[in-house]
């Protein structure tokens, strides 16, 4: 069996993604594979990456006719993966040589489902080091035990798919594959998924993913209606969380994190389209009203005043027939 999948979506990434395949030839292997998947991109990615597909050690090529986001790509290379373990890189990030031998050779000695590793951010030409919000590590820890505190950053908040490795039992036990259409958010439900469900997890000091910041082609920089995906990814997440059995406990910590996330939108308002600006006011205010109320009173009464009062005028907020209506 192959052992390392590592799955690589592209779109609209032409500048970086030559860096990108560089840095994967300095980490193929006999027993590595990349499934390398063009989500449909308009400018001139399709050529450079099939191009390097014929000279990659292990590289399979998919090419989607459509479009359907990050989330639909990275499943069609879950789908396609052969090997017993799985990994994810994004096709505008770069890895440091020799990387993925290492992150296997972790894994393997821990014996867990999945382990998650530190990454290093890079904004133009910073560098700065980013750490799994966990503090023991090498250790094999539950995934449900560090979901909390509510009020500090937890091992649910680092959702970054590409920062770790996965055990194919994850796949066959429906908890790898994230939902489709996501556009945005989408490591969110994932993360919360694996965390509730998975049996095992370790955090390990390995540095290898590079992970670019404030890029223009990156969705996170583009004020379009694609943003407000987070709305659904969190009602998920808030949906999934309040069927667990422990949800009298972990329900904070995600009516929490989704409180922070509106704020943060909210305050950035200004970057958006004039009409999604509106939208997002709109859908904001008709999520904290499905929210468990008593769970966001608390959540609220918890945070800074600046964020709080901004949520608080939404909250008052009377809903529109239009909105009922959705």
């Amino acid at each position: 069996m192959t052992k390392l999948s590592v799955i690589v979506p592209f779109y609209n990434v032409q500048r970086y993604a030559t860096d990108t395949l560089k840095s994967l030839r300095a980490n193929a292997g006999t027993n590595v594979e990349f499934i390398l998947v063009d989500d449909c991109s308009q400018d001139g990615t399709p050529e450079i990456v099939e191009r390097a597909a014929h000279e990659l050690p292990g590289a399979v090529y998919v090419r989607h006719e459509r479009n359907g986001g990050l989330a639909t790509a990275r499943n069609t290379g879950i789908d396609a993966a052969r090997g017993e373990y799985l990994t994810f890189l994004d096709g505008d990030d770069w890895l440091a040589p020799d990387y993925y031998p290492r992150l296997v050779a972790a894994i393997e000695e821990l014996g867990c489902d999945f382990v998650r590793t530190d990454h290093v951010q890079c904004t133009g030409r910073a560098r700065s080091i980013q750490r799994v919000p966990v503090g023991r590590r090498g250790v094999v820890l539950r995934p449900r035990d560090a979901i909390l505190p509510t009020d500090r950053s937890t091992s649910v908040d680092y959702a970054y798919a590409w920062a770790g490795a996965y055990h194919r039992r994850l796949v066959d036990r429906g908890l790898l594959h994230f939902t489709d259409g996501l556009r945005t958010a989408e490591d969110r439900p994932w993360i919360w998924r694996l965390h509730r469900e998975a049996e095992s997890f370790a955090v390990v000091g390995l540095l290898g993913v590079h992970y670019r910041r404030g890029i223009a082609s990156s969705l996170t920089q583009i004020g379009d209606v694609r943003q407000l995906d987070f709305i659904r990814a969190f009602d998920q997440v808030i949906e999934e969380t309040a069927a667990d059995p422990d949800a009298g406990d972990l329900l904070p910590k995600a009516v929490r994190t989704y409180c922070a996330v509106m704020a943060h939108h909210l305050g950035s308002a200004s970057r958006f389209e004039p009409a999604v600006a509106r939208k997002l006011r709109s859908v904001t205010a008709a999520a904290m009203r499905r929210l468990p109320q008593s769970v966001l009173t608390d959540v609220l009464d918890s945070m800074d005043a600046r964020r709080a009062n901004r949520l608080r005028r939404l909250r008052r907020r009377p809903a529109s027939p239009r909105t009922v209506a959705t």
